[in-house]
């Protein structure tokens, strides 16, 4: 281990469903391999089937991509996708746990899970981003995102194959940033340059 795994821990979670895999694509790719966050993706995933999201971004992402796996230490530097029909969730101690409670507005993983769970582990230094989909999941997360002081980054409705995610993140929280995704990654990229506070 390097001395930088004793330095306080960031991440980026993001959440998306309808039209995920393009908006992913221009977002995902546009992180370098030394990203100094990790980076944990909930993405809609029919309980039989599995994603093949991993696959799919490994050869187009500079960052180390996996699936997540049940009781993982969260490294930075590394993405990583929720698995079908579990909830994702953060612990305190920034490990993953699954979760196999009941879905989340039709969803299992459902982005308010994974969201409010990094909330309560990360505080100030989490940053939410919610994507194209057609239901509402995501808003109340985000919103618990930014109670703990954390920040938030919506993808333009407008620009979004799904806009009922993104408008219903925007009305729970009307601080966020309402971005596209060319500027969802321009700011991520920025998180990473950023220095760690003291």
């Amino acid at each position: 281990m390097s001395g930088d795994e004793t330095r306080e821990p960031r991440a980026v979670v993001i959440g998306a469903s309808v039209g995920a895999i393009g908006a992913l694509s221009e977002i995902l790719p546009a992180l370098p391999a030394d990203y100094a966050l990790a980076v944990l993706v909930v993405v809609h995933i029919p309980p039989d089937r599995s994603t093949g999201l991993p696959h799919l971004f490994a050869p187009r992402c500079a960052m180390a991509v996996k699936e997540a796996e049940d009781k993982e230490r969260i490294r930075s530097g590394t993405i990583y996708f929720a698995p079908p029909n579990y909830h994702l969730l953060v612990e305190p101690d920034f490990t993953l746990a699954f979760s196999n409670d009941e879905p989340v507005l039709y969803s299992r993983p459902a982005i308010d899970v994974l969201f409010e769970s990094a909330a309560d582990a990360y505080g100030t230094d989490l940053t939410g981003v919610v994507l194209t989909g057609a239901s509402s999941d995501g808003a109340h997360g985000l919103h618990a995102v930014v109670a703990a002081g954390g920040t938030a980054l919506v993808q333009d409705p407008d620009t979004a194959e799904g806009g009922m995610m993104p408008r219903s993140a925007l009305a729970a929280c009307p601080e966020a940033l309402s971005l596209t995704l060319q500027a969802i990654a321009a700011e991520l990229q920025k998180l990473s340059a950023s220095p760690l506070p003291s």
